[in-house]
């Protein structure tokens, strides 16, 4: 099973610029364990705006993690680089041949990167409590999540196995569904990526 490599960047090619809490890093450490890639953890404070550094901006110049470095490549986006590895590590497939399972697995990825994550990032949420007020900032939040899980279950219904679209663990398999979460995070695969197993994790 995968791990995060403590090798010097030059003996490892993969590299996850990422930070514990931020659950498009969760994403991408969750596929890159699925594959059984190793990689070199960076750890960036998003609370400490180091995302925001001169450094940083050249990788990625949205200011956001993740960014998935891997030889001469910079990637970006958390779905943009969890496809990458899928095309260029086949092996372990994240994606199912069959191709209506295919589709559901792009419409729960979908609503998570497109209507959940999004609308609830932390530069949202400072914006709605400088403008709005401090109390707006987690009323919004629970808005948005119990929209987006609320779809989910209904996309979900005729589909689920023991995962999200069947027996399988595919692209859309995040623990987003909370009847879901336990059966997920008994995976070694995801419990290598949960946040407080990073090496920069807050305890």
């Amino acid at each position: 099973m995968a791990s995060v490599s403590v090798a010097k960047e030059e003996d490892n090619k993969l590299t996850l610029y990422s930070y514990w809490r931020s659950s498009c890093s969760f994403r991408v450490r969750i596929a890159l364990n699925l594959k059984g890639l190793k990689y070199d953890y960076k750890p960036v404070n998003l609370l400490k705006g180091e995302q925001y550094s001169p450094e940083f901006l050249q990788l990625n110049p949205v200011g956001c993690v993740p960014v998935l470095v891997d030889g001469h490549a910079v990637l970006y986006d958390s779905l943009a680089i969890i496809l990458y590895l899928e095309d260029k590590y086949p092996h372990n497939p994240l994606l199912p041949r069959d191709i209506p399972k295919r589709t559901i697995n792009f419409q729960a990825t979908s609503v998570v990167s497109s209507t959940i994550q999004p609308l609830h990032n932390l530069s949202l949420l400072n914006y709605i409590g400088e403008k709005v007020g401090p109390d707006e900032k987690l009323r919004w939040a629970q808005s948005v999540i119990r929209r987006g899980f609320t779809a989910l279950e209904k996309l979900l219904k005729d589909h689920t196995g023991r995962y999200a679209t069947g027996d399988e663990v595919f692209l859309n398999e995040f623990p987003v569904l909370s009847r879901l979460h336990e059966t997920y995070t008994a995976m070694p695969a995801f419990q290598e990526a949960l946040p407080e197993n990073q090496p920069d994790a807050v305890h």
